[in-house]
């Protein structure tokens, strides 16, 4: 088993941290593969994350949905392509402007999205449920300060009707810039 570092260590080594922040990726990686694993079939994760930016925004042109990914509009032409054929996404005329084409989830696609989360969801909870309320506290307040550094917005409640913001297309400098 790896050697812990204090907390009072650990406050002042960036590696540390950013060791710590990489064991907790890790982990959110694989919750997220799992939860998508009944779907992956029709689904992969790049896709995934194209259903959801439609679940967000609603019907959005397919230029604002590659820069939204951070892609090529071609890749994003054949993702869409892609969803389409797995009827999880369709292409409308823009009322507003006819000669635009509007991309958006089919109800499939928006249950796809709903199943994905809800599964996601519970197995967060499930690891949360294991933490102690002091544990809690302390996660949520780390998890707060490194979103609110990383620029993340936060996702609504579980009951909250507003779809949740993206935090995908930041423009935070990489390490190599910094």
């Amino acid at each position: 088993m790896p050697e812990r570092e204090s907390p009072a260590g650990a406050m002042d080594d960036v590696d540390v941290v950013t060791r710590a922040v990489l064991n907790a990726s890790r982990l959110l990686v694989a919750l997220s593969a799992r939860s998508l694993a009944e779907v992956e079939e029709r689904v992969t994760l790049p896709q995934f994350r194209m259903l959801v930016v439609l679940s967000t925004r609603g019907a959005t042109k397919l230029v604002a949905l590659a820069d939204l990914l951070q892609v090529a509009p071609s890749t994003a032409m054949r993702m869409v392509d892609r969803l389409i054929a797995a009827g999880l996404a369709d292409r409308h005329l823009n009322p507003d402007n006819r000669r635009e084409t509007l991309l958006q989830l089919t109800e499939e696609g928006r249950r796809t999205v709903e199943d994905v989360t809800a599964r996601r969801r519970t197995e967060i909870t499930a690891i949360v449920e294991r933490l102690t309320p002091v544990q809690r506290l302390a996660l949520m307040e780390a998890l707060a300060a490194f979103n609110e550094a990383g620029r993340e917005p936060s996702v609504p409640a579980l009951d909250d009707a507003e779809p949740h913001p993206l935090g995908w297309a930041l423009d935070l400098p990489m390490a190599r810039d910094a």
